[in-house]
Parts: structure tokens; sequence; C-alpha cells
């Protein structure tokens, strides 16, 4: 669906305001509050406001975890940023899936029907919260291993995962999933089917951080990954475990 010219006008203002909300609450550099606004634009006008809602949530629950801990994680130099603020780079990774989806939602829905849409824009923004979450509150546990070898590392290392880390994990992917549920039907847009909606999100949110952490260590530690590309095959690799599940379970 593609919104009417009056709620695409109020879309738009909606999330420019958002946009400027997170960079003077320093949760992005004016640069990446800029791009966020462009996307944000293109995805509420392509799929409409539940979209936007789950999109602006992710934000809100990233930049919060980003702050918790700060000082200590600023002392150790793990930190996001300089006080918590991300860049263009990280929202790029993080925008570019979901804006494609949302636009095959709105101007292809024989490709992809709003349904499974739903799933795979939610799958994204799991991730999202999952990697988010694990990194910025798991690093704070003290301890951590290799996801590969369960050798210690230091904590922030990629790759390295942590009881705490892998439990916060679950907790962002199973949050987006359930709360997109309530978002959906706050809109008038109630899915057709929210058991398969979350379970769906769920699992290929937090299946998506572990492959992230994989990457992490494979490639990233290697020089061969930004941070940034790590992030987004992360977020593809939940998209497609989506796509995955959507196929095997059938239509509904």
């Amino acid at each position: 669906m593609v919104l009417s010219l009056l709620d695409a006008a109020i879309g738009v203002v909606a999330t420019l305001v958002l946009s400027g909300l997170a960079v003077v609450g320093r949760a992005l550099t004016p640069a990446a509050g800029a791009v966020a606004a462009g996307f944000g634009a293109v995805i509420v006008i392509s799929a409409g406001f539940p979209y936007l809602a789950l999109l602006v949530l992710f934000v809100v629950a990233s930049s919060l975890a980003t702050r918790v801990g700060f000082d200590q994680k600023s002392a150790r130099k793990v930190q996001e940023g300089i006080r918590g603020e991300r860049g263009i780079s990280n929202v790029l990774a993080h925008i570019l899936i979901p804006t494609a989806i949302a636009l095959l939602i709105g101007l292809a829905p024989s490709v992809l029907s709003p349904s499974s849409g739903a799933i795979l824009f939610a799958a994204a923004l799991a991730f999202g919260a999952s990697d988010t979450f694990a990194s910025e509150i798991g690093v704070l546990s003290g301890t951590a291993r290799s996801l590969l070898t369960g050798r210690p590392v230091e904590p922030g290392t990629n790759g390295g995962v942590s009881g705490p880390g892998e439990a916060w994990a679950l907790v962002g992917s199973l949050a987006t999933a359930v709360l997109g549920v309530g978002l959906f039907a706050a809109f008038a847009s109630p899915l057709s089917d929210p058991g398969r909606f979350v379970g769906l999100v769920a699992v290929a949110g937090f299946a998506g951080c572990q492959i992230d952490s994989i990457l992490g260590e494979l490639l990233e530690n290697r020089g061969l990954l930004t941070k940034g590309s790590t992030n987004f095959l992360g977020m593809l690799s939940s998209v497609l475990m989506a796509l995955g599940g959507l196929w095997l379970l059938g239509p509904h």
C-alpha cells in the first residue's frame, strides 16, 4: 500500500520531527539523522505507519541500550560514537534492507504481500534489536567467549558472546516481534496470524545475531568486512531465514 497524499504528508512530517528529536537526543549525528529522515519517509509512504512506528521503536530502544553503563563502556573504549550517537554507516547498515522491503510492499504487492512483508520487515529490525542489545548490554558482563571455539576473549571482541549478552539478544528479537503485533493492531492493520509472525520474527532476529557474531570473528577481525557490512549481512541473513520459514510453512 502507498499512502494517500494527505497521509503521506503527515508521515513525512512525522519522520522529520522524529529524526530531529533523535539528533537532539544525540541518538544520531546530524548527517545520520538526515539520512534516517529520507529513508524513513520512503518507508512510511510505501508501507504505512505501523512500519514507521516499528522503526522508531527500534531507534529508541537502541539508543537506550547504548546508554546503559555508558561510562564503563567509554572507559574501556567500546562505546558507540563519542556520546553514544550513531553515524551514517550504522544507519545505512540498518535501514537499507527495511526500506527495500517497504518499497516492495508498496509498489509490488504481487511480489511481496503485506502479510509476508510485515514479517520480513520486522525480522530485519528484530536482528537490529538483538544485535544491539547483545553488544551494548552483553559487553558489560565482564566475560566473553568465542562463539566458534568457546575460548575466552575480551568483552567487545567481534565474535565474542556471553550468557547475559545472548539472553538480551533473545529479549531484543522477541520484544520486537511482540510489540510489532501490538503496533500493527494499533494502526488498524492487524496481522492475520500473530503467532506465526512472533515465531518467525523472533527466531530469525536471534539467529541473524549469531551469524553476525560468526561473520565478525571470521571476516571482520581479519579486516575483510567492516562493522557496517557485517551488520548488513547479519540483517540480510535474518530476512532470508524468515523468508525460508514462510516458504516452509506455506501460505496463510
